[in-house]
């Protein structure tokens, strides 16, 4: 801060921090993509104002992304598609930088280059089809899939901005944000988007009848929560930011995905630590 030196040796720790977490979250490209996706000139999507912009720049997306997979992963076709093509478990970090220089790009990326992230994914996505174990079929076009996807993302990254937001919106501010991702979503795909919290609620609410546990979903559960690829050191870090991922989840998802419900941990200890790590994310990454 100005007008109060840094302690010595902190300012090197949180670049080394920082550096470390920004490598794993946009890969070995991540600076050059970084460069161009804020740098490049041209007409944006979303104006500097925009509240996608403050929920998708906040630390709190490590925990709202993480709840989106999990809540993802309990509708069967869903599932069945990401354990068949997506590669989460022989390539989780690949994954995750592919993810995230997707919303990057689309969040704050010139117009040009969030349409041909669009594109790009759509053309992978019609390529993605198979069949559950149970013989269902599943196309990752297929639009009441890719909707199902987009409202659980949608409502976990708001959800974790909400409560460990560096400044959270209020309810004109997150119907806004709503709105915001209903851009991107069409643009992939899917059909009426939700614009405003109250019909994205009543989508999630649309699709309980489809959703149903099964041995992936509860497989991808225990990577995601017990055996991530992580370094030992870094685990207890990666614990607490599960715990919070979990925490977030509705209470109809903790018997489908085996998962325990401890309301007084997670209101008291589990929420501090969350907190914490979220604010030392951000610190890092500044």
């Amino acid at each position: 801060m100005a007008g109060h030196p840094e302690i010595p040796g902190l300012g090197a720790l949180r670049r080394r921090v920082g550096a470390e977490l920004f490598a794993r979250v946009a890969g070995p490209d991540g600076p050059a993509a970084r460069a161009r996706i804020h740098g490049a000139a041209g007409p944006r999507w979303f104006g500097p104002d925009r509240p996608i912009r403050a929920v998708h720049g906040d630390a709190s997306m490590f925990v709202g992304g993480l709840r989106a997979l999990l809540l993802q992963s309990l509708h069967p076709l869903a599932m069945a598609a990401v354990a068949a093509h997506s590669g989460y478990r022989g390539d989780p970090w690949g994954r995750l930088q592919r993810t995230s220089t997707f919303l990057a790009v689309t969040t704050f990326g010139t117009a040009g280059d969030a349409e041909r992230a669009v594109m790009h994914v759509r053309e992978i996505h019609a390529r993605v089809s198979g069949t559950t174990p149970d013989g269902e079929p599943y196309r990752a076009s297929d639009p009441r899939l890719l909707g199902w996807v987009h409202a659980a993302e949608v409502d976990s990254f708001l959800r974790a901005h909400r409560r460990y937001g560096a400044r959270p919106l209020d309810d004109d501010g997150y119907d806004g944000y709503v709105a915001d991702t209903a851009r991107v979503a069409t643009a992939l795909g899917v059909k009426n988007p939700p614009r405003d919290q109250a019909e994205l609620a009543a989508l999630l609410d649309a699709y309980r009848p489809e959703l149903r546990p099964t041995p992936q979903a509860r497989d991808a559960a225990r990577f995601l929560l017990l055996d991530p690829p992580l370094p030992w050191t870094a685990r207890p870090a990666y614990a607490v930011l599960a715990a919070n991922a979990v925490a977030l989840l509705p209470l109809w998802t903790r018997v489908p995905l085996g998962v325990p419900y401890l309301p007084l941990v997670e209101e008291t200890g589990v929420r501090l630590a969350g907190r914490g790590l979220t604010r030392a994310i951000r610190w890092a990454m500044r």
